[in-house]
């Protein structure tokens, strides 16, 4: 111990500190407000926006964790199997797009044929 602080001084600096690390966390605690509390301080138009995107948000973190889930089982980081998810899904989108390309290519090619054989 210091020689020069006497007992009380440590029974003061004791008690502020537990004031301070217990007292400042239970301030937050009292003035944050409640999910609950900040939904009903929304206007009505976001109340019914949030309302009707609850379950598409919801859905969406469900298929995150089920994802989460599957990479838990790997033995590679999951950021790297986040990032080669997302590749593939990239892949799938540009498949996708180029097929729906050529199936709206071919459609117009017959829609002409038609019409020049209709002629």
């Amino acid at each position: 111990m210091l020689r020069g602080l006497r007992p009380m001084a440590y029974v003061k600096m004791a008690a502020v500190t537990a004031l301070f690390l217990g007292g400042g966390p239970a301030l937050v605690l009292y003035l944050q407000p409640t999910p609950e509390e900040l939904f009903e301080r929304y206007s009505p138009e976001l109340k019914r926006k949030a309302l009707e995107e609850r379950p598409q948000r919801l859905k969406e973190y469900q298929e995150f964790l089920d994802e989460l889930k599957e990479f838990s089982k790997s033995d590679k980081p999951i950021w790297v199997l986040q990032e080669e998810a997302a590749k593939k899904k990239r892949k799938e989108a540009l498949r996708q797009e180029r097929r729906k390309i050529r199936q709206e290519a071919k459609r117009r090619a017959t829609m002409l044929q038609e019409q020049l054989e209709g002629q």
